[in-house]
């Protein structure tokens, strides 16, 4: 193979060694500076994404918080909370803060499952803020220099910016308070809270008149006065503190209030059911009614052309095309985004007339609801060792809130129901007592039923103004007189001797304020009658109606002090069931406290109830006549009863203990006559309005929390 060679010439030149130095060096440096604005702008961009990272894990902490207390408070008032430290310590605000960095899942940026889902297993996160969290005091702090967790809102001002505190004389829970979370009926405003609540704090204690909130959720326009009671406690909370030195983050120190506010029902129509407004279950709207305020319900079904000045709700609400909230008509769902918003725009007004606590944040409200065991005390056992001095059941649970207590404890037989005795309960001196009534033989051999025992013979008892009837005697031979008051001295001097040789003694019957009473449909009924009581009560040397002021009437069904002879009265009721019939009821001006009634037995209005005004309480300021505030609390309420009533007229506030789970809604204005037909809406008027003034509570009344953590912002301190 041949090949060939060619040579090529090139022309002489030289480089220049400083010019390439010159320019690599340049160059380089426009490359580092380059690359560190990069770094630098990278640094910056990653503190910022680090700072909105924590902003937004501490948000979600702060709503779990408000969604772990309520349940911890309500733990901590149960039955062996204060057992042993394996059911006191998950209590804790420790454990409580430690549980909602949990919940929010602010350990790390990206959950385990949804890296899964973005791209399996092997995604890498690189969020330096990333962290176990190991170390809760180090996030969590009390404020104003305090140890612990938190700074409870009891016994001593913070200062300026914090709501002002509750007292509490017990030594032991106000300490607890600062370790758990204690709601406590001992927990009332004392001289240190005057300046931050509307009425004196030593005629209303508990509650108060104070100011709603600045939230969305409208139980009552916010700024505006409601009557409620604000539990509280301070904490402090900076998630990048935990790993400053790894993560070089520094972000401010936050100080929150968290509250607890116990809010009576008060509105027009409150409850936590799920509950259908504007027409009738047999069909037709709601005629001569006027409602004022605001109605909170669990679920709202609105039909018709109703008008409702404001509506809260837990779960939502579905209203008709003719409803109109607050003046508003909606065509779809009043939750929508964009329509607060525009409400507030073209309104200039901040309230949206429909609401619900979801809405506002970091806010919850929870209605306190035990349903059908609400009205019955024999269904609960005796809680001790709890954590707050208030147990769970006596907070919770009418029938055990009242004062006094009447129970069927025999029948004549398991077929026969006819009651044989009842047992009758009070407080004298503030300590209970228990009276126990045969209906089939009296105190005394031969005694009619009814005669009580009041001294031995010779001796005297003073029975002041109350008017009773007397026996004198023993063993079935007796000498009466009728419609004595004053002092008595049994003695053969008064009555003659009926029984010569034997010691005798004296025996008094009083106007008794229940008897067992049998409708003429055959029905058998305890009756009541409230009017009678005042004078029973002062014959029996017990605590006047301002103690005794409420009262529960139960079947006795338990083995350990009632009879196997008698059942649990089913709910709902049934016409084998007893019932009660309230009587002598329209003038309950000696109940200067008011007076409830809680039974789980079906109820009939027999009278007029509480139909006379009274004087109203020195310093009552709303407007209009007083009445003195009751309530009645019953599975199913008729009115009229062995004659029906031609109309029914009701005033006030109605509630509900169903359920908003319920398949169907209850229908608040659906009234029924003693013979179970319904009233015709043409003859129900109601006018309903909210209560704004402590002394419009009643002895008894269901309860609402509402949880809120607010900000303690430099502006208010």
């Amino acid at each position: 193979m041949r090949t060939t060679t060619k040579n090529v010439s090139f022309r002489r030149g030289y480089v220049s060694m400083m010019t390439v130095v010159v320019i690599g060096t340049t160059l380089l440096l426009m490359m580092v500076f380059s690359y560190k604005r990069a770094m630098s702008s990278h640094a910056v961009q990653a503190s910022v994404q680090l700072q909105t990272d924590y902003a937004e894990k501490e948000d979600a902490v702060l709503r779990a918080i408000v969604a772990l207390t309520p349940n911890r408070a309500i733990r901590a008032m149960q039955n062996g909370s204060n057992a042993s430290a394996t059911a006191s310590n998950p209590l804790r605000w420790q454990e409580i803060f430690g549980d909602a960095l949990a919940l929010a899942n602010a350990r790390q940026s990206i959950s385990n499952e949804l890296k899964t889902t973005l791209g399996g297993a092997n995604v890498i996160r690189a969020n330096v803020g990333d962290s176990g969290l190991a170390t809760v005091s180090d996030i969590f702090k009390a404020v104003g220099g305090e140890s612990g967790y938190v700074s409870s809102g009891l016994n001593r001002s913070l200062g300026t910016g914090y709501p002002v505190p509750l007292s509490d004389s017990d030594s032991t829970e106000s300490t607890r308070d600062k370790t758990w979370p204690i709601i406590s009926a001992k927990k009332v405003y004392g001289s240190l809270a005057q300046s931050g609540v509307a009425l004196p704090v030593g005629t209303y204690p508990n509650p108060n008149v104070i100011t709603y909130p600045n939230i969305n959720f409208g139980y009552a326009r916010p700024g505006q006065p409601f009557v409620a009671k604000r539990n509280w406690w301070a904490f402090s909370m900076d998630l990048a503190e935990h790993d400053a030195a790894t993560t070089l983050a520094v972000t401010s120190k936050r100080n929150f209030v968290l509250s607890i506010y116990e809010i009576p029902s008060q509105l027009a129509i409150s409850a936590s059911s799920f509950m259908a407004l504007g027409e009738h279950e047999t069909g037709g709207e709601w005629q001569h009614t006027t409602i004022e305020g605001g109605v909170f319900v669990g679920k709202a079904m609105v039909e018709g052309d109703t008008a409702l000045p404001a509506l809260a709700t837990r779960r939502g609400a579905s209203l008709s095309g003719g409803t109109r909230v607050g003046g508003l008509g909606f065509t779809g769902d009043p939750m929508a985004p964009g329509l607060r918003e525009q409400y507030q725009l073209t309104q200039g007004d901040y309230f949206f007339p429909v609401s619900m606590p979801s809405e506002s944040g970091r806010a919850a409200f929870v209605a306190i609801n035990r349903g059908a065991d609400f009205l019955d005390r024999l269904s609960h056992s005796t809680e001790s060792n709890t954590l707050s001095s208030t147990t769970w059941n006596n907070y919770s649970v009418g029938a055990l809130q009242s004062a006094m207590r009447l129970d069927i404890t025999d029948a004549v037989s398991t077929t026969n129901k006819t009651p044989t005795k009842l047992r009758f309960s009070y407080l004298k001196s503030g300590v209970r007592q228990n009276l126990d009534i045969s209906l089939t033989a009296g105190a005394g051999t031969g005694l009619p039923a009814g005669y009580l025992f009041a001294c031995n013979e010779n001796q005297s008892y003073n029975f002041g103004t109350t008017v009773v009837d007397v026996a004198y005697g023993k063993n079935g031979t007796y000498a009466y007189q009728t419609g004595v008051s004053g002092s008595v001295t049994f003695n053969n001097a008064r009555f003659g001797d009926p029984l010569v040789g034997v010691v005798k003694a004296g025996y008094f019957r009083p106007s008794f304020p229940f008897e067992i009473k049998q409708m003429e449909s055959g029905k058998i009924c305890v009756a009541v009658y409230p009017e009678r009581m005042p004078a029973f009560l002062t014959a029996l040397g017990a605590d006047g109606p301002a103690v005794n002021n409420s009262i529960a009437v139960n079947v006795d069904y338990t083995t350990a002090t009632g009879s196997v002879r008698l059942t649990r009265p089913s709910i709902p009721c049934t016409d084998l069931d007893y019932g009660l019939i309230l009587l002598e009821c329209d003038d309950l001006r000696a109940y200067t406290k008011g007076f409830s009634l809680v039974t789980n037995l079906r109820l009939f209005y027999g009278d007029d109830f509480n139909t006379t005004a009274a004087t109203p309480p020195s310093g009552y300021t709303p407007s209009g006549t007083y009445y003195p505030p009751c309530s009645i609390f019953a599975p199913e309420k008729r009115f009229g009863a062995d004659i029906d009533p031609l109309a029914v007229d009701v005033s006030g506030q109605i509630g509900s203990l169903a359920s908003e789970d319920a398949a169907n809604p209850t229908r608040p204005l659906d009234i029924k006559k003693g013979s179970g037909f319904s009233v015709d809406r043409n003859r129900i008027v109601v006018n309903l309005r909210p209560i704004t003034h402590p002394a419009d509570l009643p002895p008894i009344t269901m309860m609402n929390w509402l949880v809120l953590i607010e900000e303690r912002r430099g502006e208010f301190q």
